[in-house]
């Protein structure tokens, strides 16, 4: 089969972090390919490398010239956001207007969405906005898709869907995602991007099949290892006892100390594993002898059209609601107003703090730094910078010493994620409000993250599209904006 992408020797480092080291792999013609790694390892930098967005430090990327390629970026750009509908498309595809809005209805329909061309990006719902995202790549009708988290804010409906047209594409596609089993529907083999090594390891096989023949591995690497620790004891006992002999003894004792060091540097190295975030708990504020928010009504979207519906929500502490509802309705607008205390159906007992995990991360100042980030979190609750403290929370969210002072822009998506969990501890707030904070996140990650806010001990309101995860939290109770 035809190769169209090939990597010889690639190597790539940003801020002197290295991403990739020597990286060699191919993908051939028709392939559907996972990309996996931790967060931050570099998957959407490989992406850009493939786009020629950026340029490899050394090495060569082959890539069929005849190829057309398109991406589905994580978010659309803030500078898109003013655009209507049908000019967002005008910017990827360069074709007459009755060419644009024929493939416009093309692709709307195979992403399932229905909206009228002069409607304004950022009215769209983060479940419409990911549609857009896939469909804003397909109407360039590439020959090798790039999907860089493509299930991020869909529904279940949205991601069955989606998943049925990955499985019925006929060209080429490598996708970014922290969802297994959504991978494992439609993809034929795996780049595994080795944040520790820096390599790209390329395997046959679905996801499962991937972290099997991996521990299998391991498990090899350390039995080995074992065998020759055991024969380097030996000899290292040899040696000293045939040395204590003296006189030609020592010789002897030489020569074993000469296979000692033979035998250590034939040790092979053990295959690290991604980390995993430690267990953690969300404080809640002090000084909060009574709390109580109030949901009497609030604001969905039907046909187009906003639409006023009455609520009865009472919580009180240690309260835990889930907010469901499909892509478009309102769950994020309505989250949002509640976390700034603008929904006009909303009471809360005065001079509760509310720390609110938003999906765009717009509580996050990207000019800032993360240590900047973490530090304003942690002035407001405590009313005192403790930086020994406020770095030990930032190293539970793997953020480390060379990270803490990078500015939050240069983060990938999933590290700003684990800057905006490591916020939310040191804000300790009464009310903690998120809004699909499962999104790209390492999968490896959501046990902890479910447990620590099904432990939270005051009034909590989430929404995810996750059912696997919400799972795993407390709910007291269910606000259906359906119904």
């Amino acid at each position: 089969m035809e190769t169209i992408i090939r990597f010889n020797g690639v190597s790539f480092a940003f801020e002197n972090k290295i991403i990739l080291d020597e990286v060699s792999f191919s993908v051939r013609k028709g392939m559907k390919v996972a990309l996996m790694g931790q967060n931050g390892a570099g998957k959407s930098t490989l992406f850009k490398l493939l786009t020629r967005k950026l340029r490899p430090d050394s090495g060569e990327i082959i890539v069929d010239k005849k190829l057309t390629v398109a991406t589905a970026h994580q978010v659309i750009s803030p500078d898109d956001m003013e655009l209507t509908m049908e000019d967002y498309f005008r910017t990827c595809c360069d074709v007459e207007l009755y060419e644009l809005r024929r493939r416009m209805s093309n692709v709307l329909d195979a992403v399932n969405l229905q909206a009228p061309g002069d409607k304004i990006i950022k009215s769209f719902s983060g479940g419409q906005q990911a549609r857009l995202l896939l469909a804003s790549a397909l109407i360039q009708d590439p020959d090798l898709l790039l999907l860089d988290e493509p299930t991020n804010n869909l529904d279940h409906a949205g991601i069955d869907h989606l998943t049925q047209f990955l499985v019925n594409y006929k060209k080429s596609v490598v996708v970014i995602s922290h969802d297994a089993e959504f991978l494992n529907t439609f993809t034929q083999g795996v780049l595994y991007l080795d944040s520790f090594k820096k390599k790209i390891e390329q395997y046959a096989g679905d996801y499962y099949d991937v972290v099997e023949e991996i521990a299998v591995r391991i498990e090899k690497e350390r039995r080995q290892n074992a065998q020759m620790e055991r024969g380097i004891q030996e000899n290292k006992d040899k040696a000293n006892f045939f040395a204590n002999k003296g006189g030609k003894m020592r010789n002897v004792a030489k020569k074993m100390r000469e296979k000692v060091e033979k035998m250590e540097s034939e040790k092979v190295e053990v295959r690290k594993e991604d980390k995993t975030i430690p267990n953690f708990v969300i404080p809640v504020q002090e000084n909060i002898s009574h709390l109580t928010l109030k949901i009497h009504s609030y604001t969905i979207m039907q046909n187009y059209s906003l639409v006023s519906k009455s609520a009865n929500v009472f919580l009180s502490k240690n309260n835990h609601l889930l907010i469901v509802g499909p892509n478009g309705i309102g769950k994020s607008t309505l989250i949002q107003k509640l976390a700034t205390g603008e929904a006009e159906g909303l009471s809360i007992t005065p001079g509760v703090r509310i720390g609110y995990y938003s999906q765009n991360f717009s509580t996050l100042d990207f000019e800032d730094t993360v240590y900047e980030c973490l530090a304003k979190a942690l002035v407001i609750s405590d009313g005192a910078l403790n930086e020994g403290y406020l770095r030990s929370v930032a190293a539970r969210f793997l953020i480390t010493s060379d990270l803490i002072n990078t500015q939050i822009k240069f983060l990938s998506e999933g590290q700003k994620g684990l800057v905006s969990f490591a916020r939310l501890v040191l804000l300790k707030p009464g009310v903690l409000i998120l809004d699909e904070p499962t999104n790209h996140i390492n999968f490896r990650h959501l046990p902890i993250i479910a447990k620590a806010l099904s432990d939270f001990r005051s009034v909590m309101i989430l929404v995810s599209h996750v059912p696997e995860f919400v799972s795993q939290i407390r709910i007291d109770q269910i606000l259906n904006l359906e119904k």
